[in-house]
């Protein structure tokens, strides 16, 4: 069934998964797809960078369309053109993990052996994660041996990254006695494992995965903005910020914040605004190097950085 530009707004709206967007919008995915191919071709960083800050640039709507007025050529384009930059922002995103993981494509799942050494080894059950001693890391994670597979399963249930005790511990004291709140928190694990530590901390998402992660209740439903104005951290803190967003700009403009800590890639196709961490000028920036190397599994090529006011 053939459906209205309003309905195709709807769909955008629900993050729909690449594989799911590719399918319902071919005509757009051909024309997206005969871009990208002599981009990926030519493997060129300033290009991919470029890229990047061309699918997370919105196009804003017609004051008509605000309105009501949604009947029409104009209106069914500009629903095209949004379809296409959401199939850019996905596909480079699926293209920067395959780099990052070394899977590309198809069907892939851990043996017995495998499954089972990483389930002790990361969950306390099921897909519920535990902080991991970096002892018992070092000498487990050389075991698996289909350890590249572990990201790209994992991240379908809104899992980037797993978090040491080390690097717990290593938060926990950069955060000290102050107030903070985790923006864009998924299911919250890592502000779990944060309260456990005594700190003083408020697990923010404004639930757009409901598809893919299940929020606890002590997850408060609010977007950045929303939950920085009611909550006024002197801290906040991001785990994996979605590459080219919005709202880690809007944070540097807050008073109340005195820290704003992220854990993301060192891949900037992957994680962060890089544009935003770089012309703000109220912060300074520096990589936490100690901290890095104990977020979980090394393949990430994690960091984490802390951004101080001046």
């Amino acid at each position: 069934m053939k459906l209205s530009p309003a309905q195709r707004m709807a769909r955008l709206a629900a993050h729909p998964s690449f594989s799911e967007l590719v399918e319902a919008c071919p005509a757009e995915w051909q024309a997206v797809r005969s871009e990208l191919e002599g981009v990926f071709s030519r493997r060129d960083p300033a290009e991919l960078k470029a890229w990047i800050g061309k699918a997370s640039l919105r196009q804003q709507a017609n004051p008509h369309f605000l309105s009501g007025e949604r009947d029409g050529r104009a209106y069914a384009e500009f629903v095209s053109q949004q379809e296409r930059q959401r199939l850019t922002e996905l596909a480079l995103r699926q293209y920067a993990f395959s780099s990052a993981t070394g899977v590309g494509q198809g069907k892939v799942r851990l043996n017995l052996w495998n499954g089972l050494i990483a389930q002790r080894l990361l969950f306390e059950r099921d897909l519920i994660r535990k902080p991991v001693a970096m002892r018992r890391f070092k000498w487990t994670w050389p075991l698996i041996t289909q350890k590249h597979y572990l990201m790209p399963l994992v991240e379908k249930r809104g899992i980037y990254c797993f978090y040491s005790r080390e690097l717990i511990a290593g938060l926990a004291k950069a955060i000290g006695a102050r107030s903070c709140v985790e923006i864009a928190a998924g299911d919250g694990t890592l502000s779990r494992f944060l309260r456990q530590q005594g700190v003083e901390i408020t697990a923010s998402d404004d639930f757009s995965w409901r598809k893919v992660v299940d929020y606890p209740d002590d997850v408060m439903q609010l977007d950045a903005s929303a939950a920085i104005a009611r909550y006024q951290p002197e801290v906040v803190l991001c785990s994996w910020p979605p590459a080219g967003n919005h709202f880690e700009k809007q944070l540097f403009r807050q008073r109340c914040v005195q820290s704003y800590i992220v854990i993301g890639s060192h891949s900037r196709f992957i994680t962060g605004n890089w544009h935003d961490y770089q012309t703000q000028t109220l912060f300074e920036l520096k990589e936490r190097r100690d901290l890095s190397l104990q977020v979980l599994p090394p393949e990430l090529r994690a960091g984490v950085w802390v951004f101080n006011r001046k």
